[in-house]
């Protein structure tokens, strides 16, 4: 268990109070929450980067190289 000290505004303070936000189990929920959060923006910005990158493969090599690793695939078999 870790123990965290915040320093935040008195106003920021009570209303968080008044909203049940700064008990433990609030603080945890919200953290998992903006570390997901977090996780799914850098997918997304992960995403762009891919989708960014030349050369984009046509639809007839998408299908081609699925092929491919199929024949590959049962070849093993």
């Amino acid at each position: 268990m870790t123990n965290i000290t915040l320093s935040i505004s008195d106003d920021l303070a009570r209303q968080a109070q008044s909203a049940g936000l700064l008990r433990s189990e609030a603080i945890e929920q919200l953290l998992r929450e903006a570390m997901k959060k977090r996780q799914v923006d850098r997918l997304f910005a992960t995403m762009d980067k891919l989708a960014a990158l030349e050369p984009r493969l046509t639809e007839e090599e998408i299908d081609a190289e699925i092929a491919a690793a199929r024949a590959e695939r049962a070849r093993r078999r």
